[in-house]
């Protein structure tokens, strides 16, 4: 069997499994999703941190444990293979074979890209460059970056948005969205958020909203339903975050259906990657209770 008719047979026999589990309900969504499902890869940290998975097997098991055929990469769990060509080739080998999209890659640890000294700042910045050529070579749409700043909220604006605008300035040469996550202090204001992207003011410069990453600091939260609508304008990616279930096979912590109309009604119609991030439930089966959950929403608010 050659290369090419090998990766159609295991396309086509692994969809063909999959769309035989979901049954006539989830067909009929499937027609007119609204959104689409992602899987993040941090819902597997657990595993990947304790080698029970392996970052190349990550694409496989979305699909076949999940059947989800879009990921969204986390730079942790590859952090040295940024510009090893080899390896990224096996990663995006993988996914091609079982028609499995590479969405974005989640980046941490590379430094400030609002940090207070602009020497540090700049070489945040260009840590990151390695990571926008990776996420092109894997066929991702976008990096998620954070707005970590130091100084008063005006100080930390614009040293964030300088930043931002610099990477961005880059991604945009290779056809990648760099993109903010609200992940802690400031950035977890939406209002200070949306107004560091337009101080931007650079069309792949957006959010990624996340459901959950609303603590401000000293046990302060920033309401997260206003939080996903002040960053929704600007949302490249959506990301939904969840630790706890009731019995009825609700997140107890975010109420999906309006959270959901929240992120339907700005027009978005993009991946909305799944987060798992409890521990009352197995990794695998936050995983599902959470999939379950947005495709219960998604049949319930678009039919």
């Amino acid at each position: 069997m050659t290369a090419v008719s090998r990766r159609d047979f295991l396309k086509q026999t692994t969809l063909a499994a999959v769309a035989a589990g979901i049954g006539a309900a989830g067909s009929a969504a499937a027609e007119k999703p609204g959104f689409e499902i992602s899987l993040a890869q941090w819902s597997l940290h657990r595993a990947l941190f304790g080698k029970q998975l392996d970052n190349l097997d990550f694409a496989a098991a979305a699909l076949h444990d999940y059947g989800i055929d879009a990921v969204e990469y986390v730079n942790q769990f590859f952090k040295d293979k940024a510009q090893d060509l080899k390896y990224l080739g096996e990663m995006k080998r993988r996914a091609a074979d079982l028609g499995v999209k590479s969405v974005l890659i989640m980046i941490d640890g590379e430094g400030a890209l609002g940090d207070a000294d602009e020497q540090k700042r700049t070489q945040a910045v260009e840590n990151h460059y390695r990571w926008v050529e990776a996420a092109k070579f894997l066929g991702c749409h976008a990096i998620r970056v954070n707005a970590a700043s130091g100084g008063s909220r005006d100080e930390q604006l614009a040293r964030a948005a300088d930043g931002l605008g610099r990477l961005t300035e880059f991604g945009e040469k290779h056809d990648i969205s760099v993109i903010v996550e609200n992940h802690g202090g400031l950035s977890s204001n939406g209002q200070w958020l949306a107004a560091v992207i337009q101080r931007v003011n650079r069309k792949r410069c957006g959010t990624l909203p996340d459901f959950g990453n609303f603590n401000l600091g000293d046990g302060k939260q920033y309401d997260r339903y206003q939080g996903v609508a002040e960053l929704m304008p600007f949302a490249k990616a959506v990301s939904a975050k969840s630790h706890d279930f009731d019995e009825a096979g609700n997140e107890t912590h975010t109420d999906y259906r309006r959270m959901m109309k929240i992120v339907l009604d700005a027009g978005y119609h993009g991946r909305v990657g799944i987060e798992y991030e409890g521990s009352k439930l197995s990794e695998p089966d936050g995983i599902r209770a959470t999939k379950k959950l947005l495709e219960k929403v998604r049949a319930e608010l678009v039919g």
